[in-house]
């Protein structure tokens, strides 16, 4: 998925997802401050998205079901999900990733059935995402607490990546 950055890291009590605000069209920016971060559930999950975000708000809106269908079980919900995105026809064209996590697991969905859980706690999705991930894994030893790594890793992939901006939005919770 290109013309974003979404990067998730659990680290030290807490897991934090960031993602830039650039939204392109083409070779054009159309818009610098899109938010792809957001809540779910009531604040007790957090996600982004990267790819189309018509077909984000969708996931998101049908996450949303899934959730409230399986309250404090944000695997199951997940799973049940990219079941129905898999053979529903209609889903099925949807063009998105995302990146979701709650107190206990983090996880990246796509529409080819995948329901991953990153080894290390550290994942990332959209065309500056393999540079997130990168600094991220560098970072990860350090110092530096969840957030800070999600914000020097994202600062990193603008960078480098033209579609990806400066223009962050975070959001965290506390797993302990």
């Amino acid at each position: 998925m290109h013309a974003t950055t979404i990067l998730m890291v659990r680290k030290g009590g807490r897991v934090v997802i960031g993602g830039d605000g650039q939204v392109s069209l083409g070779q054009t920016v159309v818009k610098g401050n899109a938010r792809k971060v957001r809540r779910l559930a009531k604040g007790g999950v957090i996600g982004g998205f990267a790819g189309s975000t018509a077909d984000a708000f969708t996931l998101f809106e049908r996450l949303e079901a899934k959730l409230e269908q399986y309250p404090g079980q944000l695997t199951r919900a997940c799973v049940e999900l990219t079941k129905d995105w898999r053979t529903d026809r209609y889903l099925r064209r949807l063009e998105a990733m995302m990146l979701v996590a709650d107190k206990e697991v983090g996880l990246l969905l796509s529409g080819a059935g995948d329901v991953l859980e990153p080894e290390n706690g550290i994942m990332a999705i959209g065309s500056g995402g393999n540079y997130a991930l990168a600094a991220a894994r560098a970072l990860a030893d350090s110092g530096m607490d969840a957030e800070a790594i999600v914000r020097r890793s994202l600062a990193i992939a603008a960078e480098i990546c033209v579609y990806t901006n400066s223009n962050i939005v975070i959001e965290t919770l506390d797993i302990e």
